[in-house]
């Protein structure tokens, strides 16, 4: 069943279907279009929300980043914000695949929508022409026969009127007959008016018509399964990225799994112990027999007097968590040396017979003003005895370069951090005079490839800077022995070339024993001979072919001949050369623009 057989007299029906039909599409598409809308909204405000929570991401040395559970709220945040641009991918496919798509397909449809509806319309002008026609030659037929048979009538009452003459009658037969063949020819071509309408209309109500409306049928099937396609689209576009969401929320829940609450305390422990020795007891002073004050060297200068006579707080360690010692202001007086400990049993001082109750108030002032007032700044000092008693104020001191101002925990792990620094940017510098020296070597045997002076400036920078880092690795790893640590700097061999392009070995090695303490002024890197025999070999990451001939005339390098193919066992590190060895073991290095190279997958 089709349009053109059924619904061959509803031509207003299917116009107005069809525009409703394209009237939907754009419904559609403008739906769509809000719906990218929120998409993007909703991923611009899930970045904004990851963005405002993640403020720290670029501050890596923060403390807080070595905890599990802090670095499963920076995943989630970063999955927060993979999860946000997987909406802008929906929003951005439904746009291109569903919204432009539609657009372009619904103009296409209008115009041939419009096509249809022109050529419907030219057929009944057409249609509507021919019968114009057909009705003006059958309403001029009808008014020539009537005249016709007025004039029959009139010259047969002529010829029968006794008084009207021959000529007269003559006149009125020649005028009826004229009427009738006039009425005649109307009448012919009245038929054949007639016959072409009924032509013109059967071609229009069975070929042309039908053949419109099956296409206006067609254009809206097709309207219609394009729609369905959007309609299947709306759903697979989100569907597609339905895996990438999926390894998003897993990753949050990976994230949340994550979370070490064992492995978080040992980091609290770690970033935070002190090193300092918990206080000692305090020894009891037995005052029935008089003062006898006694000093702990573990006690951290608190003071040995009945605390019941100045405050009501009895607890021996009250200090570690107050910001304020409950003495009076009044009660401490500037800080004087305390006086040496003296024999739990030994004699009572001579000036405690005159006045005891004073002298014992006097004696716990003076040692009451040096003990530390809050734990902060038991945290903050250099954990001597001799410096907590020196501690006067809760001021925070000054940062130094050798760390002290920390714990002596603290301390150590911050002087080995600074020492393996220093040891990567001397182990980088040390490379780069490695490879200067090579290349002076070369440009000396070799005068065509280079000017030797032009690396000299290059050369001189980069010893500076090595002796200047050995000065500081030398000065970190006295501080760190100081500290009671032990330099586990990093090792490295080193083949450095002097400015007459010397070969010097150096092999440093930061370590310190427990055993020993290591003397600053005893050389930290020692020669050794430039051996590889006893070297573990090299995995290869790849090959190269010679494209041409190298003599390899100068030391570290390694001749080739055209075609020769070499394994290599280090790239090139930006100075020109790359590390080769061949079949036999030999190893040392080429120019790596005399070789093309193929590097392992």
């Amino acid at each position: 069943m089709d349009w053109g057989t059924e619904l061959w007299d509803q031509h207003d029906i299917i116009e107005k279907h069809t525009q409703s039909g394209l009237e939907l599409v754009e419904k559609y598409v403008k739906f769509v279009k809000e719906r990218t809308e929120i998409e993007q909204n909703y991923a611009k405000q899930l970045r904004n929300l990851s963005k405002k929570y993640n403020l720290k991401r670029s501050s890596k040395d923060e403390p807080e980043c070595r905890f599990s559970s802090y670095q499963s709220f920076l995943d989630i945040l970063n999955e927060t914000n993979d999860y946000a641009g997987q909406r802008e991918l929906i929003a951005e496919n439904m746009m291109m695949n569903i919204c432009i798509d539609l657009t372009k397909y619904l103009q296409e449809v209008k115009q041939e929508r419009k096509t249809y509806l022109m050529e419907a319309k030219k057929a009944q002008q057409s249609l509507e022409s021919t019968y114009k026609q057909l009705d003006s030659s059958k309403k001029r037929f009808e008014r020539e026969w009537r005249e016709a048979e007025r004039a029959a009538l009139y010259a047969e009452k002529t010829d029968q009127d006794i008084n009207a003459t021959k000529a007269d009658v003559e006149k009125a037969k020649q005028q009826a007959h004229m009427r009738a063949h006039i009425a005649e020819e109307c009448k012919n071509d009245y038929a054949a008016q007639l016959q072409k309408f009924n032509k013109e209309q059967n071609q229009f109500y069975f070929n042309d018509m039908p053949l419109i409306f099956n296409k206006l049928q067609d254009l809206d099937e097709r309207r219609v399964r394009k729609l369905a396609q959007g309609y299947v689209l709306f759903s697979d576009t989100e569907k597609h990225v339905m895996p990438i969401i999926g390894k998003c929320l897993e990753g949050i829940t990976k994230a949340g799994t994550n979370v070490n609450e064992r492995n978080d305390s040992m980091v609290v422990i770690e970033q935070n112990k002190s090193g300092f020795e918990r206080p000692g007891d305090l020894e009891f002073e037995d005052y029935s027999q008089g003062i006898n004050r006694a000093s702990s060297d573990s006690s951290l200068g608190t003071p040995k007097g009945p605390m019941e006579l100045l405050s009501k707080n009895r607890s021996k360690n009250f200090w570690l968590f107050s910001k304020r010692s409950k003495l009076s202001p009044s009660m401490l007086p500037p800080f004087t040396t305390p006086p040496a400990p003296s024999p739990a049993n030994g004699p009572p001082s001579p000036k405690f017979g005159r006045d005891p109750l004073s002298y014992c108030l006097k004696e716990i002032n003076k040692t009451v003003k040096p003990r530390i007032s809050s734990f902060r700044t038991l945290r903050r000092s250099k954990f001597t005895p001799e410096r907590i008693m020196e501690i006067r104020t809760t001021k925070l001191p000054t940062v130094t370069e050798d760390f002290t101002h920390l714990p002596p925990e603290q301390r150590r792990k911050r002087l080995q951090q600074r020492l393996e620094e220093i040891s990567k940017e001397l182990q980088k510098e040390v490379d780069q005079s490695e490879a200067l020296g090579k290349m002076k070597d070369v440009y000396e045997k070799n005068p065509q490839m280079g000017d030797p002076a032009s690396l000299a400036s290059q050369i001189n920078q980069t010893s500076q800077n090595i002796d200047r880092l050995r000065g500081e690795l030398n000065k970190y790893e006295t501080w760190l022995a100081e500290a009671g640590g032990r330099g586990e700097t990093l090792r490295y061999k080193t083949h450095t070339f002097n400015n007459n392009g010397a070969h010097d070995v150096h092999s440093p090695d930061g370590a310190h024993s427990d055993e020993s303490t290591p003397d600053p002024s005893q050389a930290i890197y020692a020669e050794f001979d430039d051996d590889f025999e006893d070297e573990e070999l090299t995995a290869p990451i790849g090959k190269c072919t010679a494209m041409y001939n190298f003599p390899g005339a100068s030391e570290g390098t390694i001749s080739m001949q055209e075609g020769e193919v070499l394994a290599v066992v280090e790239e090139d590190k930006g100075d020109g050369w790359t590390r080769v060895r061949r079949n036999n073991g030999d190893e040392g290095y080429i120019p790596t623009s005399y070789v093309s190279i193929t590097l392992n997958e």
